[in-house]
């Protein structure tokens, strides 16, 4: 729509950062593809978030060709992003609003069809501009010190994002003023967004000066938005339920869904803690210094010692702090942790046997490609290429079989890896050498010793589709998204292209025309032994929107410099559903 009238036909080469310069590269074309496909999709009772998201892209695409082509003031001159990659903003900023206006397209038909209610629409909808206004925050910021410090200020340019960033502060005013007769409603949902937006700001700066050299902006970017939405969410669920005049008043509501089950409240409640526990373990060792409790002259000693309050802060935030809050917005009648071993065992013999069949596989295969990557010349990639695949399985059975008790394992790995890395990090003794040595046999190049993200990618490729997909959901391929994409798709792609490749998408890159044919062909194979599977839903797949998608998704893995794992499968996804 909007900003479709300045792009151009021609792509040019995208896996040679330097070559992001021209005004259309195949990674911008696919991504304009992409919200293309969703903004002709979207129904005339959607209208303001189509037009939002079409400015938003309009303003990602200005802002990115702007900061790619810029010689006078390098991107390095404000953050130390990922040596190797463009800086991805132009799909960063819409991978996560395209999710958002798709799970509204597929909301409206649950609606239409009176499977959901006029009231969890209407709190989607909410979510999206708080995705939609974190992402234009953090925009509106990269164009201000951007432009600041720019010598040659490209007017063009600038008037560009000014409009963009004005137009969608009317749209976002018109939309809430239409729903609500209420001034005071709707400067409240605009101070609420605002508040959303200022925190991404000040979250994607803390990430990329924490983690220097770890992630492209777009990657900065979309990790940012998705961390600010989960955090809002605990925040708004937390006052809901702490004060119920908020609830009463629709001051503060609980913006992100009306019921909560009890393992989405459990994986909330993990995740967040783990993420807040390093700041707090940093805290912690900072007040035993300043008491003088944790000095000494022995490095070693000082290391146990450290080791000590790392683990037993820990047990403190996963037994106490943690259950607590899962108490308060959850109404469990047992401990949470009581609540899991009395749901796993509420179907014993399908729950243990999954558990015993992935600790099998996960060993065997540990063992197995570990020491082949000490012992053999084999490639790399292809030795993580292997882990995608043992993820398909592992996880197609499950999700089949026993899909609840899936979305309740994804988070407990999660977890489970947010606590590895974190000793990783710190040096936690006594793992924290093993760790750091067992997880250096499998990084690439965009992995570094500050920060290991390949497994994180892969594990959340996977889950987040299927956690996005409860509820109603008419498209029954939809949860595959990330298993599809990344365990088949993208593990074809890599290695044929790596075997059999002649035929380069540039002459610079080393993607193959040969690998991504391989990649979609695949995908589309397993789409088709899958979907008889899954014929007792009364849904159906529409072929012609699975072989946009299932293209989309080959063309993005074949021509992104950014970290396909985190993105390849949220496009899929948000596809799979219109």
């Amino acid at each position: 729509m909007i900003f479709f009238n300045s792009i151009s036909i021609s792509a040019t080469d995208t896996s040679n950062p330097m070559a992001s310069s021209s005004f259309l590269t195949g990674e911008r074309a696919v991504v304009a593809l992409f919200i293309a496909w969703i903004v002709f999709s979207v129904p005339q009772s959607l209208l303001s978030e189509s037009l939002s998201l079409s400015l938003l892209s309009l303003l990602a695409l200005s802002v990115e060709i702007s900061v790619d082509a810029s010689s006078s003031v390098p991107l390095s001159h404000f953050f130390k992003t990922r040596p190797g990659a463009s800086s991805g903003i132009f799909l960063g900023a819409v991978t996560l609003p395209g999710v958002m206006v798709s799970k509204l397209i597929q909301m409206s038909r649950a609606v239409s069809l009176n499977q959901s209610g006029s009231e969890e629409l209407e709190n989607l909808q909410l979510l999206y501009w708080v995705t939609s206004a974190s992402c234009y925050t953090v925009l509106a910021y990269l164009c201000f010190i951007f432009y600041q410090q720019s010598d040659s200020k490209n007017c063009a340019t600038s008037r560009c994002s000014l409009s963009c960033i004005a137009l969608y502060f009317v749209v976002c005013c018109v939309s809430f003023a239409v729903k609500s007769h209420c001034g005071w409603y709707t400067a409240a949902i605009l101070l609420w967004l605002f508040s959303h937006g200022y925190a991404a700001v000040k979250l994607i700066q803390n990430i990329l000066h924490t983690f220097p050299a770890c992630a492209s902006i777009g990657e900065a970017l979309l990790a940012t938005v998705g961390l600010v939405i989960y955090f809002g969410d605990m925040l708004a669920c937390t006052a809901a339920k702490s004060h119920g005049y908020f609830t009463a008043s629709k001051l503060v509501t609980v913006p992100y869904g009306i019921q909560r089950s009890e393992v989405s409240v459990i994986i909330q409640g993990l995740i967040i803690g783990l993420l807040l526990f390093p700041m707090l373990f940093k805290y912690v060792l900072q007040f035993l210094e300043r008491a003088s409790l944790a000095s000494s002259r022995d490095t070693v000693d000082n290391h146990m010692r450290r080791s000590c309050v790392f683990y037993i802060s820990l047990a403190c935030v996963l037994i106490i702090a943690v259950p607590s809050w899962m108490q308060l917005v959850q109404d469990f009648h047992v401990h949470p942790f009581l609540w899991v071993l009395d749901f796993v065992l509420s179907e014993p013999l399908k729950r243990l046997s999954l558990c015993i069949y992935w600790l099998v596989v996960i060993y065997v295969s540990v063992i197995r490609f570990y020491n082949i990557s000490k012992s053999s010349k084999i490639e790399r990639i292809l030795l993580r290429k292997y882990y995608h695949l043992m993820a398909v399985s592992m996880f197609v059975p499950a999700l089949i079989l026993q899909p609840k008790f899936l979305d309740l394992a994804f988070g407990a790995a999660l977890a489970i890896f947010l606590m590895l890395e974190t000793i990783r990090i710190w040096r936690i003794w006594p793992l924290g050498h093993l760790v750091h040595q067992f997880m250096n046999a499998f990084t690439d190049h965009r992995d570094t010793d500050l920060l290991v993200v390949s497994h994180f990618s892969l594990l959340l490729g996977c889950a987040l589709p299927i956690w996005l997909s409860s509820g109603f959901n008419d498209r029954p391929l939809a949860p595959f998204a990330g298993i599809l994409s990344l365990g088949i798709g993208d593990t074809m792609a890599s290695v044929v292209g790596y075997k059999y490749g002649v035929l380069r998408w540039s002459k610079t890159g080393k993607k193959t025309i040969e690998g991504t044919a391989a990649g979609i062909t695949s995908v589309l194979a397993a789409c088709s032994i899958l979907l008889p599977l899954l014929a007792t839903t009364r849904y159906v797949q529409n072929w012609f929107s699975l072989l946009f998608a299932v293209t989309i998704s080959g063309l993005l893995e074949a021509y992104t410099a950014q970290l396909d794992n985190a993105f390849i499968p949220l496009v899929f996804y948000s596809l799979l559903c219109l």
